[in-house]
């Protein structure tokens, strides 16, 4: 699913230092649990380590201009592009204005957004939803990563003091832990974490390599500007 004009820009929507937009809450509930005691260890995503993971005005000013808006709500930075700007928001599962935001890990790079976008428009969800329901050993990892993104957003949630959010428990993003619903907040996840923990937002990561990558620099250099 590409962008949508409703992500953190709006108020009800948007990351202060803690974003989401219409496709990354495109989500699946599900009766599993809520990845209580699933183990996770923070600061293992590209271009960062447990250092590096706390959003500086810098960052901040960074990813308003890379999403057209101010951002809120902004807890980490899970994944940072080799020039150090942020690639990935680690936001609130609850935002400063009330509403639960499931998508904890935003992709948002436009470089990173585009490409995905393309990857969807070309079908590529349709097709990985269909080897889920063939190929028990992908959803097995895949419903693992759904465990991830549950502790992991709850490890976030208990950092930026939101506690419990009802509204979401149980549900992860992306359309884990049965489909795929959204290719941004599954190679948003990839990103944060590192790879080897989400299948299918690792093969989408691959995918848009040719266009875009972790590893290579395509950042605006008018985004470190000061005002």
């Amino acid at each position: 699913m590409s962008p949508s004009p409703q992500d953190p820009s709006s108020p009800s929507s948007t990351p202060n230092a803690t974003s989401g937009d219409a496709e990354h809450r495109d989500t699946e509930p599900t009766q599993a649990p809520t990845g209580v005691g699933h183990e996770v260890r923070p600061g293992t995503g590209f271009g960062v380590d447990e250092t590096a993971l706390e959003p500086t005005a810098q960052d901040l000013r960074v990813l308003t201009r890379m999403l057209g808006r101010p951002v809120r709500d902004v807890v980490e930075i899970p994944a940072r592009c080799v020039c150090v700007n942020p690639l990935v928001a680690a936001t609130a599962p609850r935002l400063s204005g009330g509403s639960p935001f499931p998508t904890v890990f935003y992709l948002a790079h436009p470089g990173a957004t585009q490409a995905t976008s393309r990857l969807e428009a070309a079908g590529v969800m349709a097709q990985m939803t269909e080897r889920l329901g063939r190929d028990e050993r992908l959803a097995a990892a895949y419903r693992a990563a759904h465990e991830d993104y549950l502790a992991r957003r709850a490890r976030i949630g208990r950092l930026a003091g939101t506690g419990e959010v009802p509204e979401i428990e149980g549900i992860s993003a992306g359309g884990m832990p049965v489909r795929v619903k959204c290719l941004h907040a599954l190679l948003g996840h990839t990103l944060a974490v590192g790879t080897g923990i989400n299948p299918l937002g690792d093969e989408t990561l691959e995918a848009v390599e040719a266009s875009w990558s972790p590893y290579r620099c395509a950042c605006d250099p008018a985004w470190r500007d000061q005002d």
